[in-house]
């Protein structure tokens, strides 16, 4: 795994000191080589060296979203040559570092199995992702960049108390989830609880739940939309990984019933907040953002509610990563045609790009998880899970939501698609290579609707197993 790191953090470092776009697009084919041959290394079985085995492990959750993350990310990268046509040779050399160095620092949080370790990672993410948001050099960029810095570290300062105050609760000497798990049960509940708390709170900037949502939100409105791809997806995925270590972690303690409590609470308002908010919003990248905070939002009710919920949290944000990624990168080509995401400006996307109008239509039916949307599957069985423990207060609720939800996106899609077109913009021609490139990731997320493989349920039956 060290090795791994080296070679990947060289390779992205090596794109700082490129001297054309060639350079660049060579550094980054070499990078996704690396990549996929560890993607293949940890999917034949291979095991960590001895050297980092005592902080990382190929778990099943961590090659899973691994291999999710390689996909996003190659993608990413090849949308962004198309995006950074207009950019000075500093600025693409800049960016394309950023986005390798990112990818490996989320690979990074994924294989920790230290909850120290983790926490480093995700530290690390804050950086590469400030830089990103500030690709465009404007003042807009650099509030954004800050705010994220600054929401993002305060955040990861609070989770780190949770760590401190989870070892002194433990008495563990080491941060090992294994062996945090193994002493957690004789902790005392009051600082496990406390632990829990300050944990969720400082990672809800990267998962993109309530109370710090709002930072995700204000990087994706800001950076370039093949990288909101990969930070609304790969990147909260590194949170919601992290969020479900300790969520396990704590298991078999006395504190767990109040851990889903929690978990439910949170989910619930960041289903509140994503729901009202996307009525709000005029920019369309702030739209799928708040869909984010939406869909985590009923992840984190999967996990409150237990059961088969902790299956479906896993299965749906499996299944987010390639949906949202697609409307991102087809949201990258809208921005091509008319330099901007204006919601109240754009219109007749349906004649101008047929094929990208298709990719966004039918990403909002599989985001709004009708049938036969994969979201579909995990949401009916979370609200199964309700059911099943007559919380019908919780079934109301979701329920009134999720037709807020419906009606918004389909509003807004199908004005984007429909409306006509405002006289001042001069739409541009359309990339349709890309758009269709972006098609292709939610077709896979379709057949997960309608087949799961038996190897996929294999695992995630181990991820959810407690």
């Amino acid at each position: 795994m060290l090795y791994y790191l080296l070679l990947a953090t060289a390779v992205a470092s090596a794109v700082f000191a490129a001297r054309s776009r060639r350079q660049i697009f060579i550094a980054g084919v070499l990078f996704y080589l690396v990549q996929a041959l560890f993607a293949a290394h940890v999917l034949c079985g291979g095991a960590c060296d001895p050297l980092s085995a005592q902080w990382f492990a190929f778990d099943a959750s961590a090659i899973l979203f691994y291999v999710l993350l390689c996909i996003v990310s190659c993608y990413a990268f090849v949308h962004s040559e198309a995006y950074l046509a207009d950019c000075d040779l500093g600025q693409v050399r800049t960016y394309s570092a950023l986005l390798m160095l990112l990818t490996t620092a989320i690979a990074g949080a994924y294989f920790a199995d230290n909850l120290a370790v983790t926490w480093i990672f995700l530290e690390a993410t804050t950086l590469c992702s400030a830089g990103i948001v500030y690709h465009r050099r404007t003042a807009a960029t650099l509030e954004a960049a800050w705010k994220y810095v600054f929401v993002c570290s305060t955040g990861i300062a609070m989770a780190y108390l949770g760590i401190l105050l989870l070892a002194a609760a433990t008495k563990c000497e080491s941060l090992a989830y294994a062996d945090v798990a193994a002493a957690a049960p004789a902790g005392s509940p009051l600082y496990l609880k406390t632990a829990f708390l300050l944990i969720l709170c400082g990672y809800s900037c990267k998962v993109e739940l309530f109370p710090l949502y709002t930072v995700g939100v204000d990087a994706n409105f800001a950076a370039p939309s093949p990288a909101s791809a990969l930070i609304s997806t790969g990147l909260v995925n590194a949170g919601f990984l992290a969020v479900l270590r300790v969520y396990k972690t704590l298991a078999q303690t006395d504190v767990f019933p109040w851990v889903r409590a929690v978990l439910l609470l949170v989910g619930v308002l960041s289903l509140v907040i994503g729901a009202l908010f996307l009525r709000r919003t005029n920019n369309y990248k702030r739209f799928l953002s708040y869909s984010t905070v939406e869909n985590m939002g009923i992840a984190a009710i999967g996990l409150g509610i237990g059961g088969a919920g902790v299956w479906a949290a896993v299965f749906h944000v499996v299944c987010h990563t390639l949906v949202k990624s697609s409307l991102f990168f087809q949201m990258a080509v809208v921005r091509q045609v008319y330099n901007g995401y204006r919601i109240n400006r754009l219109g007749d996307y349906i004649r101008i790009n047929r094929i990208g109008a298709i990719g966004l239509l039918a990403g909002m039916v599989t985001l709004l998880a009708f049938p036969p949307s994969p979201l579909f599957v995990s949401e009916l069985m979370i609200l199964r899970e309700v059911i099943a423990v007559h919380k019908w207060w919780l079934v109301a609720v979701m329920t009134l939501l999720l037709c807020i939800v419906i009606y918004s996106f389909c509003s807004r899609m199908i004005r984007l698609c429909y409306q006509p077109n405002q006289d001042e913009l001069h739409p541009s021609k359309a990339d349709r290579a890309l758009s269709w490139s972006a098609l292709s990731l939610l077709i896979a997320a379709l057949v997960l609707g309608m087949w799961q493989p038996d190897f996929l349920c294999r695992i995630i039956d181990q991820i959810a197993a407690l």
